[in-house]
This record gives C-alpha cells, structure tokens and sequence, in this order.
C-alpha cells in the first residue's frame, strides 16, 4: 500500500523552516520547547505542538528518503536489547548496528525471550537481504535459540565484554528518552526511533573516520544531502 503524499503546501512557513526545526528535534536530545525556543531567538515563532506535527508528518517522509548503506556480506551484526517504560509499562527496545555503528533495524516488543529475539533476525534478514559474516550479543541465550533456526550457518560470538558497539548505540536514545520524560505508546515510539535513526546514521561519521579532517568533510556532505531530502518535497 502507497504512503500518501507528503507536501509543503498549505504550510505558513517555508520548507527550510520545517526541515530545520524537524533537524534540531531528530537530530539532538532536545525537547519540543526547547526547539522552540532556539527557533524564537532566530525571530522564528511557532509553538512546540506545530513542531510536533511536522516532525510527525516530515521526519517519516525524510527518512524514507536517506540513503541507506549497501549491505554486505562481510558486515558484522551487533545485536543487542534494552529496557524502554512506555507509559508506565515494561517494553524492550531490540536493536541491530553493524560494525561501523550504523543502525541496521530496531523494534520494539513486549517480550525478552527467543520469539522476539528471532522476529528481530527474520526483520534483518528481509531488510539486508544478506546474511552477515557474523553476529556479536550479549549472553542472553535467546539469541542463540534464534540463531539456530533462523541463520544456523552464521559465527556467533556471545560475550558483553565485544558488544560494547551495540550497547553504545542506545546511548544517545538513552538521553533522548530522559528529555522526553517518556514514551506514551509502542506505534510513537517506534515511529520516533526509525526517523531518530535514519537521521543519526546520516550524520554519525563511521568509526573508522577518525580524524577531525574526514570528520568535518563527513559531515558537510551529509548537510548537503539532507537539504537534497528535503528540498525534493515539494
């Protein structure tokens, strides 16, 4: 089924606006009011609830956009799972980096068993279309269950001590998540985190990009395709 289309039209402000506000929010651990306020002292009103809006409507459209990374056979899956609170209730965020740090997929469940440990493994799979040259967890068994039946052919390293790559990927939703105070619902927090990631990915240099030279060109080539992503809505 199509998504239906998304466009500027009918906004009061203009699409650099939009972007930039949907970037600020995405992109850093700021708070809708906060956003706002950074907008206010560029003489730029509009309250936090249209902010939210436009990153409902914008960021989805945007990430769909981005250009993803071409999976490879070499690529190694860092795999891991965290506790989230989403209106008062225990739920897991289950998360998949490669060995670059960049976000491969991530769902969120009810359960920390080896059903969802495989759901996450089947979504890989379909998405990458590949399987990796190996998969790095923490000790939880349930990704050993899953493995067997879903990529049994597959290394599998199972130690916390070589998942720190994955680990420190929540990091940044970690800060993310206080700011907010919360998520209120399973459909916002995944929708949330599949923009979040989208944008991070675009603008986190590889790990082994080391130097503040290739960093800084990284960036400024990343900045160039959003305004590309967001420039093509019209």
């Amino acid at each position: 089924m199509n998504s239906p289309a998304v466009s500027y039209k009918n906004h009061r402000f203009p699409p650099q606006i939009i972007a930039r506000a949907v970037w600020l929010y995405f992109r850093f651990p700021l708070s809708l009011r906060m956003v706002e306020e950074m907008l206010l002292e560029r003489g730029i009103v509009v309250s936090y609830e249209t902010i939210r809006r436009w990153g409902r409507k914008f960021g989805t459209a945007y990430a769909r956009q981005l250009r993803r990374k071409k999976p490879s056979r070499k690529d190694i899956w860092h795999l891991d799972e965290v506790v989230i609170s989403i209106g008062g209730r225990k739920h897991w965020l289950w998360r998949a980096v490669d060995q670059d740090g960049y976000v491969l997929d991530e769902i969120v469940q009810a359960r920390r068993d080896t059903q969802a440990a495989k759901r996450l493994l089947v979504r890989l799979l379909k998405k990458q279309g590949l399987t990796p040259k190996r998969i790095i967890t923490d000790k939880l068994r349930s990704y050993s269950a899953a493995k067997r039946d879903v990529m049994p052919a597959v290394e599998h390293r199972s130690h916390k001590g070589l998942n720190n790559r994955a680990e420190n990927s929540h990091v940044p939703l970690r800060k993310r998540e206080r700011v907010m105070q919360g998520f209120r619902s399973v459909a916002g927090l995944q929708r949330f985190i599949s923009i979040f990631s989208a944008i991070r990915n675009l603008f986190v240099p590889p790990h082994w990009k080391r130097s503040a030279l290739s960093t800084h060109i990284h960036r400024i080539r990343a900045m160039a395709q959003w305004k590309a992503v967001t420039a093509a809505i019209t």
